[in-house]
């Protein structure tokens, strides 16, 4: 199955030009699921922290004993952190 057919386009790319802070998030989590997993790092640095964190998120709703909230704050921030500093990082380097 080519799963690169029903990839969602980004729109503030489309509308303005510039990529956004996820721009490649899909297609770097291809290729993770291809199993090229440093290809997909640097397409989008943040590929792994964002994979850790839905995992986070979707254990959380599973285990409701347990509480989560500030794992998933904490990945949150790093995740964040990542994608602000590989978006610069492209910004001035790509551009």
């Amino acid at each position: 199955m080519d799963l690169e057919k029903y990839m969602i386009p980004c729109i503030n790319k489309k509308i303005f030009g510039v990529d956004c802070l996820g721009c490649g998030l899909q297609r770097a989590f291809i290729l993770v699921i291809k199993g090229d997993f440093i290809a997909a790092f640097n397409l989008f640095p943040a590929i792994y922290s964002t994979i850790l964190f839905v995992v986070v998120v979707l254990i959380n709703f599973k285990d409701k004993k347990r509480n989560y909230h500030t794992i998933i704050i904490i990945l949150a921030l790093i995740n964040a952190i990542i994608m602000m500093a590989s978006y610069v990082y492209k910004f001035f380097n790509h551009n």
